[in-house]
């Protein structure tokens, strides 16, 4: 798992229940679009993710239809799972290291 995914599924577990359109998990993610999307697209083929588009009139709304993502069942396990592995070998590594934290690293 990728530093990046693991930012996305952090984000999407944050509030599990709660439907996220692009810009909202770019937001959270601080991932630009040509990063985050190709991410998107991956955890929905393996079917972590469900993806609608939401039914408005654009004309209406003043905006274009939003594409929202969930993550379904098995993807919120699952992402609860390799996370939880993450950060175990996050400590793993810390410890091998004597509890030094390399520059930049992330806060599990």
């Amino acid at each position: 798992m990728t530093l990046t995914v693991a930012k996305v599924l952090s984000a999407l577990l944050a509030e599990p229940e709660t439907e996220r359109y692009g810009l909202d998990l770019m937001k959270l993610t601080s991932l630009p679009s040509g990063t985050l999307y190709p991410v998107l697209h991956r955890l929905q083929g393996a079917g972590w993710l469900e993806a609608d588009w939401e039914t408005i009139d654009p004309a209406v709304e003043g905006r274009p239809a939003r594409r929202y993502y969930r993550l379904t069942a098995e993807g919120a396990t699952a992402a609860r799972q390799a996370l939880a592995e993450l950060r175990a070998l996050s400590r793993e590594a810390r410890a091998v290291r004597g509890g030094a934290e390399p520059t930049g690293a992330p806060a599990w």
